[in-house]
């Protein structure tokens, strides 16, 4: 598709009339440029780069987490609406797309496929693979035979005939993880894959798939309410070259002030009934870090949402987390936070008075729990 024909199609499909927020912030120096090789002012331009070498992706600042406009978060805006926003993030230069088997199952696929198939190839998508039929509460399933299978399926539901990065969505301690590299491997070698990522993923099994097939990206739940990566896992992907994606860089809304202790879930519709950080007590006893969010943000112009995403990208430059919403006007706001600059000094500061505070309410418990840190 030309350029000029990309643009028109924006400008039709998109929501008419609403322009990118203004800011008067200073573009990110969490943008900096990574590859010192490389022709690209990433600093510029806004973009980062995840993973390294043969298998490095060039994506925008923040991605877009599409699972909420199908699955677990109470209420599934209108279907127009949601192809609409995703078409709209490209618009303001959002090159990356996150989406899942397990988020319906299946119909999170089919809405970002739908919605992106016209600008297929300017854009990158992600999805995963790791659940008997593709539903986390019926257990782990990455043996070879069912990744090869979702993956022709999920080809057919995003409307493409390849998957730019494939993450193993959980570690199944059944199969081998060199079982699962090595067939994704054989994936990426036949077109149908061109980069590997794992999800939820210990430093050891990162070491296990990446000895086998290069590992582009990490994907794991990071945010001011869940630091844990930092120790754990984000030093073994300085090491290796990996790039990590935090998912959920937001707390799914804990950390905006968007949800209080009086929300109301459906919780045929909603995971955050169930984990501990979202019940009445632990939201009123997390406050605390919302004020102090909010004290930074009030005397530079920023909201909670973009303190906290600014944030995350100041740690390390090879970040890129993928905020979801299903709302334009928060759209917007997580995508402007990646043109705060910290100083070093006040970086330093904010972050000596988020240690501070004590998180309450563990992130999951039960099955999901099992699932994570493997």
């Amino acid at each position: 598709m030309r350029t000029n024909n990309r643009r028109e199609f924006l400008k039709n499909g998109a929501l008419a009339g609403l322009g990118l927020i203004s800011s008067n912030v200073l573009f990110a120096s969490s943008t900096m440029e990574i590859n010192k090789d490389s022709s690209l002012n990433f600093q510029e331009t806004g973009k980062r780069l995840l993973g390294s070498g043969k298998h490095q992706l060039e994506v925008s600042a923040f991605g877009l987490g599409c699972m909420g406009m199908s699955y677990h978060r109470s209420f599934v805006p209108d279907r127009q609406v949601s192809i609409n926003l995703i078409r709209k993030a490209a618009e303001l230069g959002i090159n990356f797309f996150d989406t899942a088997e397990a988020y319906g199952p299946w119909i999170n696929e089919e809405l970002v496929g739908e919605a992106l198939q016209p600008i297929r190839k300017e854009i990158l998508i992600a999805t995963k693979f790791g659940f008997v039929d593709g539903t986390p509460a019926k257990g782990l399933d990455s043996r070879p035979e069912t990744i090869r299978k979702v993956v022709d399926q999920s080809l057919k539901r995003l409307k493409t005939d390849y998957i730019d990065l494939l993450y193993q969505h959980r570690v199944d301690p059944n199969v081998p993880m060199e079982d699962v590299a090595g067939t994704v491997k054989e994936l990426i070698q036949s077109g149908k894959v061109r980069n590997f990522g794992l999800s939820e993923a210990s430093a050891e099994n990162i070491r296990k798939a990446h000895a086998v097939q290069q590992v582009t990206a990490l994907q794991s739940e990071y945010s001011l309410v869940t630091r844990q990566p930092e120790t754990t896992v984000i030093p073994v992907c300085e090491e290796l070259g990996i790039g990590f994606v935090p998912y959920s860089p937001l707390s799914r809304g804990l950390i905006t002030g968007y949800i209080n202790e009086r929300t109301k879930y459906n919780a045929n519709n909603d995971n955050r009934p169930a984990l501990p950080r979202y019940q009445k007590d632990a939201i009123i006893a997390n406050w605390t870090l919302i004020d102090a969010l909010k004290d930074f943000g009030d005397l530079r112009g920023l909201t909670v949402a973009q303190v906290a995403l600014a944030w995350l990208l100041a740690q390390k430059p090879f970040i890129v987390p993928i905020p979801g919403t299903t709302k334009l006007a928060h759209l917007k706001e997580n995508f402007d936070s990646r043109e705060f600059q910290f100083k070093p000094e006040e970086l330093k500061e904010l972050t000596a008075a988020l240690d501070k505070i004590k998180i309450v309410g563990e992130r999951a418990v039960g099955q999901q729990a099992s699932q994570i840190n493997n």
